[in-house]
């Protein structure tokens, strides 16, 4: 044989391998180092890419060598999520920053406080004291912020650890290469695991590692201790590239997905054991004391506000109530959350093509013109106009417009502005307030209009999306009945044009026969190959049903059609045996975190914004009570000299809170606490699911706010018109 006729053979079978296995492995394209950091800079979240570059500016200044057992451990957090960093950079932010705190918030707050401090009285050192010790315990949260967002990076990751076995399977039953089974996994996971096993595929290509093997077993180090169902499931799809009998090499796939289905099972039933007691502190710390504590609050304020105005007071609380229980309940259910086991998670499919624009409002302009709008833009014109509405006394107050009863004959005033208890005789500018009645029903037109804002930010950006994943929720689940049919039908050696035909008739008004006959038309009326109808771009049938799980399947039907009918079928029988395996493992873990679930969506839509709600009614009487009790022993103890010392006992109660401040303090309280429960609850039912995650925030926090603003503007009045009855019979008020 000559060269050319060797060439000439050798091209033939190049060109017969391409066909049967797709596109060579010479030809295929690579990952390169390029490609990788773009993908990464499109998915790497902002906070990571900020935070890189703060460590890198502060080793700039600082240079720090942390202990060596340390730095070991922080560097494993830093590989896990990618971040370019060295533990020393990391150390050497968690100094600057803390210090920078320390310094600037213990001067800043004391200029704060001599500036809110009236002139003559001492300044307090409540502020810069609060600063200082923000500064002293940032220093050990940011030492550890490695290590927290390493878990937060893994509980994202571990969402996706079903779906990336049964990916790999899915191909590798077909093709036995596990470099394109990883990469086929790849392109089907959303972020951070697709990242994760992109780096896999880019540390072949950069020559770190020799082969695929080698760098996916350095891969899977990091998850030993984290996850060892999901190392010996991928082990096992490692171990099929060495058997000779394709009998046991399919064996070992559905093995390996067999393991992780029922570890993930096994590890979430503990999870949901172990997760009554942390969640009961939760409640108990971050929720059900802080509004009981709103009960004696008042009380506490009235003792205590001798020669503090109520202004300050309300930053005192809201320093509390606003920043400090809101960061201590985030943290401390983020650390729930980070102990949530692999699990099975929905991909947020407002990243697909065709769907972005659902997240935004869409305006009809006529017949075929729409313009798409932000949702940002409804909610900070709702947040201005509430802030007029409910700032309203304020302003009213400062122009100096005339105060007026709300109720004919009884004494509840719209603004309720007071003079200090040293000052009976001050003039307009220097009165206290709102006490008003209205003056706090009008506070709550703030906090509605707040919780309005946010929630119909969720709400707009997640509505259409989420009504198209439910469609396509509802195809994945009778897709594995319609992957059984259309596996029968290829088994029978019809092409897969007819066999699509057949089962698009038979399954004629369900999701799946919609799914099918869009193909079908396709196909038909514009002439398009199977592979054009299922993945066109503006009308092919996997773009109107955007799901990971169909556009995977479909996939590896073009990929085993090319094989022949039969090899189709069997691959087709076999995704669809996975796809209701996974489904039934997600209806058990659901049945599991049943329970904690629905105490925790009771806490976030009546419990506590009812609770709440009444509070504020209560702290409103208490408040009124105490400001028209303080006004009255005052005038009492002036006239009555020869009680001498005892005299002094009747002033003890100072002028108090307002209920407006007090309200809104409380009010945004309850906006946060909604938000942060409902992400905890959102995580521990479904996993990193963003889109879910919107969706639930959008609609409880609009129906929490509401619910609370509405409890407490009935309690309010109540509880005011039966203080004011009590305190007309018995002062005369």
């Amino acid at each position: 044989m000559d060269d050319n006729e060797y060439q000439e053979l050798l091209s033939k079978y190049k060109k017969k391998v391409a066909e049967e296995f797709g596109t060579a492995p010479e030809k295929r394209q690579k990952v390169s180092s390029r490609e990788y950091d773009e993908f990464k800079k499109e998915l790497f979240p902002a906070h990571y890419s900020a935070y890189e570059r703060l460590c890198s500016f502060s080793a700039k200044f600082l240079k720090v060598k942390p202990d060596p057992k340390k730095a070991a451990a922080m560097q494993k957090d830093i590989d896990s999520c990618h971040l370019k960093i060295t533990p020393s950079g990391a150390l050497s932010f968690a100094i600057v920053a803390a210090m920078l705190v320390v310094i600037v918030g213990a001067v800043g707050g004391f200029a704060i406080s001599v500036a809110i401090t009236p002139a003559g009285d001492q300044p307090s050192v409540f502020i810069p004291a609060f600063l200082f010790l923000a500064g002293l315990i940032l220093f050990p949260m940011l030492q550890r912020l490695p290590g927290f967002l390493a878990n937060s990076w893994r509980m994202k990751t571990s969402s996706q650890m079903v779906q990336s076995i049964f990916y790999m399977v899915t191909y590798m039953r077909h093709t036995s290469n596990l470099e394109r089974a990883i990469e086929f996994a790849a392109d089907h996971l959303d972020d951070p695991l697709s990242l994760d096993f992109r780096k896999i595929l880019w540390d072949v290509e950069t020559e770190k590692f020799s082969n695929i093997r080698d760098s996916a077993n350095f891969y899977l180090e990091g998850w030993k201790d984290y996850d060892k169902e999901f190392v010996e499931a991928f082990h096992l799809v490692e171990s099929s590239l060495f058997e000779s009998s394709d009998q046991r090499r399919l064996s070992l796939l559905d093995k390996s997905l067999e393991v992780i289905l029922n570890g993930t099972y096994e590890n979430m039933l503990h999870y949901a054991h172990n997760l009554k007691s942390p969640m009961t502190m939760l409640h108990m710390l971050g929720i059900i004391l802080p509004i009981l504590g709103l009960v004696i609050l008042p009380l506490v304020v009235s003792f205590l506000s001798e020669g503090i105005t109520p202004i300050v007071m309300a930053i005192y609380i809201s320093l509390l109530y606003n920043v400090t229980l809101p960061l201590g309940v985030f943290f401390l259910g983020k650390i729930i959350l980070s102990k949530r086991p692999a699990g099975y998670g929905q991909s947020d499919i407002t990243k697909k093509a065709g769907v972005k624009k659902y997240a935004s409002v869409n305006i009809p302009l006529g017949k075929k013109l729409s313009i798409r709008v932000n949702p940002l833009y409804f909610s900070i014109m709702i947040v201005v106009v509430a802030f007029i509405i409910g700032f309203s006394p304020v302003f009213f107050h400062s122009i100096g417009t005339t105060d007026f009863d709300l109720i004919p004959g009884q004494d509840f005033k719209m603004l309720g502005y007071v003079c200090p208890p040293d000052n009976v005789n001050c003039g307009e500018s220097e009165k206290f307030g709102p006490y008003g009645m209205g003056a706090s029903i009008m506070s709550l037109i703030f906090v509605f209009g707040l919780g309005l804002a946010v929630g119909l930010f969720f709400f707009l950006r997640s509505k259409n999306v989420i009504e198209i994943r439910k469609k396509t929720l509802a195809l994945e689940d009778e897709f594995s009945s319609a992957l059984f049919q259309l596996g029968n039908r290829l088994g029978d050696g019809l092409p897969a044009e007819i066999a699509l035909a057949k089962v698009a008739k038979t399954m004629e008004g369900t999701t799946s026969g919609e799914f099918f006959d869009i193909t079908e038309k396709n196909m038909l009326k514009l002439g398009m190959g199977l592979e054009q109808a299922l993945f066109d771009s503006r009308v092919g049938a996997v773009v109107q049903f955007p799901s990971n799980v169909i556009e995977s399947s479909m996939k590896v039907l073009i990929e085993s059609i090319k094989k022949g009918p039969r090899i189709a079928a069997q691959a087709l029988l076999s995704m669809a045996r996975y796809i209701k395996e996974i489904h039934r493992v997600e209806e058990r873990l659901k049945d599991l975190m049943a329970d904690v679930i629905s105490s925790m969506k009771s806490q976030i839509k009546f419990l506590t914004p009812s609770i709440a709600g009444i509070v504020i009614g209560i702290t409103s009487m208490i408040s009124t009570i105490l400001t028209k009790l303080s006004s009255h022993l005052r005038t009492f103890s002036s006239g009555q000299e020869s009680l001498g010392g005892a005299a002094n006992m009747l002033t003890i109660f100072g002028i108090g809170i307002p209920t407006f401040h007090f309200q809104i303090v409380v009010g945004i309280y309850i906006v946060q606490i909604v938000f942060i429960l409902t992400i905890l609850s959102n995580g521990i039912e479904n996993g990193a699911d963003k889109l879910a995650e919107r969706f639930m925030l959008g609609r409880n926090i609009i129906r929490s706010t509401a619910l609370y603003c509405i409890i407490a503007a009935i309690v309010m009045v109540l509880f005011n018109i039966f203080a004011g009855s009590i305190l007309s019979g018995s002062l005369g008020a």
